[in-house]
């Protein structure tokens, strides 16, 4: 079977945010902010199951979220411990026979502010959001990734830098989406922090 290593990123200290979003939404063993993390994304989706596999027999990681699509495959890991995140990677690269420099490097598809944001959007959106909610005036800072899994490195980087609210990270499918709210120049420095984060990220052309 010929795997595509779509995403291959390393979390060095999950975000508060970002650890929360995971412990609501994801069915797997919940992050809590600080740990190391991982994600992995490949194509087709029914190997990440073999991942997952590799993953757990080599190294004391817990997985957090496992999405088995036909089409693309997510696996998020982590750990308190850094080394054993790494290790996690470097034992899933070892078996696909891959390394990291083959994985798909991203590209943005949606970068978009929108300032002061109407009153019935933002009920709108905080109806279908998992995360914190939206409030009339706020800016929202809207992203899209492919591939997907991106979402989540650009959704901890971003909080990083700037007080935003986490409203929706959605880093499997297609695309990876990322909303987040907050003062317009807060959502700015997000916005610069995010494109970044993905700009920074090599690897090869999609096929």
């Amino acid at each position: 079977m010929s795997i595509t290593l779509r995403t291959f990123i390393f979390i060095d200290s999950l975000q508060p945010q970002l650890a929360s979003f995971m412990g609501k939404t994801a069915r797997g063993f919940l992050p809590v902010p600080e740990m190391a993390s991982l994600f992995v994304e490949i194509a087709p989706g029914i190997a990440i199951n073999r991942v997952t596999d590799v993953a757990l027999k080599a190294t004391d990681v817990a997985p957090a979220i496992q999405v088995v699509e036909r089409a693309f495959g997510l696996l998020e890991v982590h750990s308190h411990d850094q080394g054993e995140v790494v290790s996690a990677g470097k034992a899933i690269l070892a078996d696909l026979g891959l390394t990291e420099a083959e994985r798909v490097k991203p590209h943005i598809a949606t970068n978009q502010i929108i300032r002061s944001v109407e009153p019935y959007q933002a009920q709108i959106i905080n109806r279908g959001s998992a995360g914190m909610m939206i409030l009339p005036g706020e800016s929202l800072f809207i992203l899209e990734t492919q591939p997907a899994g991106y979402a989540a490195f650009a959704a901890n980087e971003a909080e990083k830098a700037a007080k935003v609210k986490l409203v929706e990270v959605r880093p499997y499918g297609a695309f990876g989406r990322l909303w987040m709210s907050g003062p317009e120049s807060e959502i700015d420095s997000a916005a610069e922090a995010a494109v970044a984060a993905i700009e920074s990220i090599d690897g090869i052309a999609p096929k």
